[in-house]
């Protein structure tokens, strides 16, 4: 699978692309308008440095060899005409992506295997807004995802174990280590360990238990964990967070969405990615 589109270019959707392009692909990027598309190039020289930081083989050259294998549209057609695989990465909402995968089968090609990067919410919760069941699965990535590099694949129950297969062996191409899920788990793998530890430090935050630097200190100090949650939700963004907890029924995860709304998000400390969020992120 050579030709590939990602369809959202927020956090996790520019560093697929990145990604994916740096391993050698040819890549489309996708977004809603030119406007959001217009800021792809600084996000690539933002990305640069931490490539260089953290792997090896990184050049300046090599880099910008990945950035001339990228080419951004906001004309969905266009995007996935010559896709054999196409990413979706677009906001954590189960009516928005199901829109998005129903106007992507109206004009993808018949070959086109389609996977989500949804986080938190099931294939099967989608599949009935494609037209190509069989080629249809979650493809999900860890933040960070050039050294944190994990592609968790998970099927659901119409998907082919060959197209399964393929897309294991696309994402080590793309030089993740393919975690193979052997059934459908909302979080797969990783947000399974992860999203309740950021639940719980969420609450001890809400309910006035502790600060969080206090919070985050307690756990890198007794785990040896390199970051505590709310660091872990600065590289996170905002955004997933209030997405996935503004209509819970919980009252303290709403309380935690609308603090995220109101003292974070509206004021743009949208996370590591503004330079500002729960923590202040210099040069």
């Amino acid at each position: 699978m050579q030709q590939v589109t990602v369809l959202g270019t927020g956090v996790l959707g520019s560093q697929i692309i990145f990604q994916t392009a740096y391993a050698g692909k040819d890549v489309v990027a996708y977004d809603i308008n030119d406007e959001i598309l217009a800021k792809l190039p600084a996000r690539w020289e933002q990305l640069k440095p931490f490539y260089l930081r953290d792997l090896p083989d990184a050049t300046p050259e090599s880099l910008d060899a990945a950035v001339s294998r990228i080419r951004a549209t906001s004309d969905l057609a266009e995007a996935v005409a010559e896709a054999d695989i196409v990413i979706e990465a677009v906001p954590e909402r189960l009516d928005i992506k199901r829109d998005t995968w129903q106007k992507v089968s109206a004009v993808a090609p018949e070959n086109t295997i389609f996977a989500t990067n949804s986080s938190t919410l099931l294939p099967s919760d989608i599949v009935s807004a494609v037209d190509r069941p069989s080629k249809f699965l979650a493809l999900h990535f860890a933040n960070e995802i050039w050294r944190n590099n994990t592609g968790e694949v998970m099927a659901q129950e119409h998907t082919d174990p060959a197209v399964f297969e393929e897309v294991a062996r696309f994402a080590e191409e793309i030089g993740m280590v393919a975690i193979r899920v052997k059934k459908e788990q909302p979080g797969y793998v990783l947000n399974s360990l992860l999203v309740p530890l950021l639940d719980a430090a969420a609450t001890l935050w809400v309910r006035g238990v502790a600060d969080i630097d206090v919070i985050d200190m307690t756990w890198r100090k007794a785990t040896g964990a390199p970051l505590g949650p709310f660091q872990i939700f600065d590289v996170v963004g905002m955004t997933t967070p209030y997405n996935l907890n503004k209509d819970s029924s919980d009252p303290v995860k709403r309380e935690f969405a609308e603090r995220l709304k109101t003292d974070y998000i509206d004021q743009g400390r949208l996370g590591v990615a503004t330079g500002r969020g729960f923590y202040e992120y210099g040069d």
